[in-house]
Formats: structure tokens, C-alpha cells, sequence
């Protein structure tokens, strides 16, 4: 299991990666498969990150069998957050 940390680190990187991806459509997403492949993370934090992320009503994951993520979109939420974060960047 991943450390504090570590959980935190997965979501961030599962944020951006969504954020970049879909330049902040919420009508696209993203294969779980890919996201888990391009960042690395075990199928089992990501999916943790994804239920996290859910939960704050950041994105809608899509599962497949044995609680793999199939499909991760932004919602407006997520989007609003990821542009928040972007502008405190700057």
C-alpha cells in the first residue's frame, strides 16, 4: 500500500495528466490503461486515486472488472481545480 505521500503524489500526477490530455474538455477521456502505463502507477493506487477523485466530484471513472479504472474524465469540478492550480502557478 502506498504511503500518504506517495497516494497524494498519484492523484496529482492523475490530475495533470487528464488536464493535459483532454486541454479541459470534459467530454473527452482518458483509458485507464494508459494513464496507469504513462505515469507508472500500480493498478491498485491508481485505482485508490481514482476513487478519491470521484469522491470529490473531480472526475467520473468508467470501471472495468476487478476495479480497474477502463475510462477517467474531468468533470467541470476537476477542471475548475486544475485551472485554479494552473493561475497560482503563475
Amino acid at each position: 500500500m502506498a504511503t500518504l505521500r506517495e497516494r497524494k503524489t498519484h492523484r496529482e500526477k492523475v490530475m495533470r495528466a487528464l488536464y493535459q490530455a483532454t486541454v479541459g474538455n470534459r467530454l473527452l477521456g482518458v483509458d485507464g490503461a494508459k494513464l496507469r502505463n504513462d505515469l507508472g502507477i500500480p493498478e491498485q493506487d491508481l485505482a485508490a486515486a481514482c476513487t478519491y477523485l470521484a469522491g470529490e466530484g473531480w472526475v467520473v471513472v468508467d470501471w472495468a472488472r476487478g476495479n480497474t479504472p477502463a475510462m477517467v474524465t474531468l468533470t467541470h469540478l476537476g477542471i475548475q481545480q486544475m485551472e485554479t492550480e494552473e493561475e497560482e502557478r503563475r
